[in-house]
């Protein structure tokens, strides 16, 4: 079952978000993500939008998007951040009704677009989102601390 994220799903995310971390080689402190979280979520209006699924009581994935335009392309369009489905319950199709929420969600917004990224190694996301319809644009992302860099 898909539903909207609420307050009370938070702590869940967060084990989640330390699950989808580790699954991506990615380093994750859970330290003050709770506060962060609320704010961005459900401050008015919010910042990030959140769906999440659950199966059997437990929270076994969640998607989070965001507004954003496209300086290049003269558009809004609903940046698709994470997307992620607790291994042991993955092949049940919820991955694919996450991704339904977001794009219900666009289609509410009046945004015709979703753009997202996922690493360039895992190929079962790839896979997936191609037999979703979408097509992989070529580009390396980037990440840069404005705490540790030279730029004045």
């Amino acid at each position: 079952m898909i539903s909207r994220l609420e307050p009370a799903d938070l702590d869940g995310l967060i084990e989640l978000m330390a699950e989808h971390a580790d699954y991506e080689r990615a380093s994750f402190d859970p330290a003050n993500k709770l506060a962060a979280l609320r704010q961005a979520f459900f401050a008015a209006p919010p910042r990030l939008l959140g769906w999440v699924a659950m199966d059997g009581g437990a929270l076994v994935g969640y998607a989070t998007a965001s507004r954003e335009f496209s300086t290049l392309q003269g558009r809004e369009f609903l940046h698709l951040d994470c997307l992620f489905v607790r291994e042991t319950t993955r092949g049940r199709g919820l991955g694919k009704a996450l991704l339904q929420a977001v794009v219900e969600e666009a289609r509410r917004l009046r945004i015709e677009h979703l753009e997202w990224q996922t690493p360039a190694w895992n190929e079962d996301a790839i896979r997936f989102y191609h037999r979703e319809g979408a097509t992989a644009a070529s580009k390396a992302r980037f990440s840069l601390s404005v705490h540790s860099t030279s730029l004045a």
